[in-house]
């Protein structure tokens, strides 16, 4: 569909009250300093009540809020003695857009799923205002930026730009919640925990264990030149039925590890891997409550490493879905404080390399962030997920708020998307 949304000047939000004493750089841990990347999302609201209009409270609360994320109003900064990425304490503010389509949002239809249209509907919806080397480096350019989307019908989006270096998955829905308390005037249900020191490399780096999830596999399936085909996206609604029939397949586990057994077989087999070709299989952890002592409760920050297993697609594909799904099950054994160390070291040591994704699948659960319990005031969001389409490896899940299904959504060769519906339609 066509959908035209004009936007006005971006005003620059300040926290609206005074903040805590900072140093003016604030430390971003290892776990932070590889992922300082844009994550874009948008937040589909039904239309709001008659008389409110949300963007003017929205923005208020943003500046409540900030108060307590004050480091979120910062930029993002490179040490000319060590290279290492910090938050310049700067008071810069949040751009914050008000901007208005012309259509009702069932015009729009489903936002966040690969319609063909879908990427030029979700731009629309998501305000950056920085350069192509901005937003790939993020330096110089806003941590946060903020645009709601009003719709005919009363209706309205949340578009948000966050630099992942702020916070990953769990803790930016700490943050829509928290700023959704703040619009509604309730006192913060869990406050932000902002030192990240606790995450700081050890004073003697020790890589106590192998770290499979940053080793190269070598392409003995010819997989790069796929990389010249057309990309398609599409987005599979596993219902709650194939789900049952997936988790009787794997043997008593989690839904999360049949789904993600599953996936990787899926688009290892999708992909045509040779039965020698190593396949590898990332998906993240949360740390929080595995190292020693436990993060505190509220930390902001990023707090998961991957879990990796690592297996020829011989062995992968020519065993059962439960064969998969009990390594997945001891991949996320083997998470624990130690090995959390260990690759916070391994940063350390390789001085901040990021994991290979050749031959890689890389599971990445939205469904279980809980973005869709922030309530501004009008009810949690309708629709809430990632503003963009995944790009290559990386597989989302997300929740269907119209039932108990989980989408999966891809993008894969396109060669290799027959192969994979089939698999779907097999369970």
């Amino acid at each position: 569909m066509r959908m035209r949304v004009t936007r006005a000047e971006p005003v620059l939000v300040h926290a609206a009250g005074d903040v805590p004493a900072a140093d003016e750089y604030y430390f971003l841990s290892n776990l932070d300093q590889n992922v300082a990347v844009l994550m874009k999302t948008v937040h589909v609201f039904s239309p709001s009540r008659a008389g409110e209009d949300a963007a003017t409270v929205i923005m208020g609360a943003l500046g409540r809020v900030l108060v307590h994320y004050y480091p979120f109003q910062g930029s993002l900064v490179v040490s000319a003695d060590d290279g290492r990425l910090s938050v310049r304490n700067d008071r810069r503010g949040v751009p914050f857009v008000v901007a208005d389509a012309d259509c009702e949002l069932k015009e729009v239809g489903d936002v966040l799923v690969s319609a063909p249209d879908a990427a030029a509907v979700q731009g629309q919806l998501v305000f950056v205002g920085r350069s192509n080397s901005e937003e790939s480096s993020g330096l110089g350019a806003p941590l946060l930026s903020v645009q709601v989307t009003r719709f005919r019908c009363g209706g309205f989006v949340l578009g948000l730009a966050m630099n992942h270096c702020l916070a990953d998955g769990v803790a930016a829905a700490e943050f829509l919640r928290s700023w959704a308390e703040m619009a509604r005037g309730v006192p913060l249900s869990s406050p932000p925990f902002l030192d990240r020191t606790m995450l700081r490399a050890r004073t003697s780096p020790t890589v106590a264990f192998p770290h499979e999830e940053f080793a190269e596999m070598e392409d003995v399936s010819g997989l790069a030149g796929l990389r010249d085909e057309p990309r398609l996206h599409r987005a599979f609604a596993i219902d709650a039925g194939k789900l049952a029939r997936l988790k009787r397949q794997a043997c008593a586990c989690s839904t999360f590890e049949a789904l993600t057994a599953f996936v990787w077989r899926a688009t290892s087999r999708a992909m045509r891997m040779r039965p020698e070709q190593k396949s590898k299989l990332m998906f993240a952890v949360d740390g929080r409550r595995r190292v020693d002592p436990p993060l505190p409760r509220g930390f902001c920050g990023n707090a998961v490493v991957f879990a990796c297993c690592v297996s020829t697609a011989g062995d992968l594909l020519g065993g059962p879905v439960s064969t998969a799904a009990r390594w997945i099950q001891d991949a996320i054994r083997r998470t624990d404080g130690a090995f959390i160390r260990s690759a916070i070291d391994y940063v350390e040591v390789a001085g901040g390399r990021a994991p290979s994704m050749t031959a890689t699948t890389l599971v990445t659960a939205w469904n279980r962030l809980g973005f869709h319990t922030a309530d501004f005031g009008w009810g949690g969001p309708a629709r809430s997920g990632p503003a963009e389409l995944p790009r290559g490896e990386v597989v989302m899940f997300m929740r269907d708020v119209r039932d108990s299904s989980i989408v999966v959504l891809l993008g894969l060769p396109q060669s290799c998307m027959h192969e994979f519906q089939e698999m779907v339609d097999l369970i």
